[in-house]
């Protein structure tokens, strides 16, 4: 069993970058698929990025494609999410998420992931 933090939430002016890392309490993230999940008030949570656990194969939502990327550091047991030019949004919790098998087409699935961070809240408005 893993327990998820993530971390490096906030405000970010639209055009700018911030990097969310997602890391383990408990357990060890080397053995998980890792996605990252966003989910703003009144919406839907939305896949945006995963990473394998076998061969890190990535794999990234169409409207973060060529502006996000998901680096897995596996010497510090951290996924990060790099997010460059952000554009103008409602808030939205940022999630990471685990799970044990190599996720194919179901990356974005939200209900194949069993384990869950708290989220970390990312504002991107001027």
């Amino acid at each position: 069993q893993v327990q998820l933090v993530e971390s490096g939430g906030g405000l970010v002016q639209p055009g700018g970058s911030l990097r969310l890392s997602c890391a383990a309490s408990r357990g060890s993230l080397l053995y998980y698929t890792i996605g990252w999940f966003r989910q703003a008030p009144g919406k839907e949570r939305e896949g945006v990025s995963s990473i394998s656990q076998s061969d890190n194969w990535t794999t990234y939502a169409d409207s973060v494609k060529g502006r996000f990327t998901i680096p897995r550091d596996n010497a510090k047991h951290t996924v990060s999410l790099q997010m460059k030019s952000l554009t103008p949004d409602k808030p939205a919790v940022y999630y990471c998420a685990a799970r044990f098998d190599s996720p194919g087409g179901t990356w974005s699935i939200a209900r194949r992931y069993e384990y869950w961070g708290q989220g970390t809240q990312v504002t991107v408005s001027s």
